[in-house]
């Protein structure tokens, strides 16, 4: 009995050990963020939005495009959201389904997001990192180039671009990303400073490993937690941008639309009775952001070493 209690003893500290050894930084993370009821009513929401837009259309009778002649001219009274007629959220003042044009305008908006997100930290974690990790005069040349750009006005610039290269979608993928990376790489510079006199760093460096494998190899990847945290936060920022870009009506142009567009049209006629117009995509871009800001809200805290 004494021998196969060692035994299970012995078993059970084995057992432990191997669970204390096979937890890892991002395990603990994913754990706490898990626990964090906010970032997972954050992530619900942002699930749901993403299956409206992939899915949305499946579910309606009409197109975005499609012009409903009994409606036509008599919105306030006939246009009202309906299930009898197909037109869940109604229809705009020229006959379209509101539904349709809200998953269409959910695409955009959330391409737009991503898009532009996924530029500006690409573009914003290599800049960074390498002026980091060289440091010297090329990093105060690059960190004061970074100052001067970040002295123009950002609307400006955005603007300024699609009024001389056109107002295409492409262009705006492109002009909210190109100008939107400078504070990434400001955050992306700090982290490396700390982190280009660690040990593993010394280590690869001293092996002969060429300065832009230390960078891509092991500078970037221990920067993931800080660039994901940011690129939760930023994507909500990019909408907001199209939107007020859009509102303004420089954005995405007909027959495409996004949430932006569909909520200028809808504060023009909102006079007019017909609030649906404005409520419909006004509730899907106020949730969208709120989801964003939840999950990186969460994944801040999951992330954060002071509380591993």
């Amino acid at each position: 009995m004494v021998i196969e209690q060692d035994k299970m003893q012995s078993l059970a500290g084995r057992m432990a050990e191997a669970e204390i050894k096979g937890r890892s930084p991002w395990a603990d993370a994913r754990k706490r963020f898990v626990r964090n009821k906010a970032a997972m009513a954050g992530l619900i929401i942002l699930v749901l939005v993403s299956l409206f837009a992939i899915f949305g259309d499946m579910f309606s009778a009409w197109s975005n495009e499609e012009l409903d002649y009994n409606v036509m001219g008599q919105v306030r009274e006939l246009g009202a959201p309906s299930i009898a007629s197909g037109h869940y959220f109604g229809t705009d003042d020229l006959g379209r389904d509101l539904y349709a044009r809200t998953v269409q305008g959910t695409r955009i908006s959330l391409m737009v997001g991503i898009v532009g997100a996924a530029i500006a930290v690409i573009v914003g974690t290599l800049y960074g990192a390498t002026a980091g990790y060289v440091g010297g005069r090329v990093d105060q040349v690059m960190m004061r180039t970074v100052d001067i750009l970040m002295s123009i006005p950002y609307m400006f610039v955005l603007i300024l671009l699609l009024v001389v290269f056109g107002r295409s979608i492409g262009m705006l993928f492109l002009g909210i990303g190109l100008i939107s990376w400078l504070d990434m790489s400001r955050i992306v510079r700090g982290q490396t400073l700390t982190l280009k006199n660690r040990e593993f760093i010394e280590a690869a460096r001293a092996t002969g490993v060429p300065s832009w494998k230390i960078v891509l190899r092991h500078i970037v990847p221990n920067l993931l937690g800080v660039v994901a945290v940011y690129a939760t936060l930023l994507v909500p920022l990019m909408i907001l941008t199209e939107s007020f870009i859009s509102f303004l009506g420089l954005g995405v142009q007909e027959p495409l639309t996004s949430w932006g567009a569909l909520i200028s049209e809808g504060a023009g006629t909102m006079n007019y009775g017909t609030l649906w117009q404005l409520l419909f995509p006004l509730f899907f871009f106020c949730i969208t952001l709120f989801g964003f800001f939840f999950v990186g809200d969460g994944l801040r805290d999951a992330l954060d070493p002071k509380d591993r």
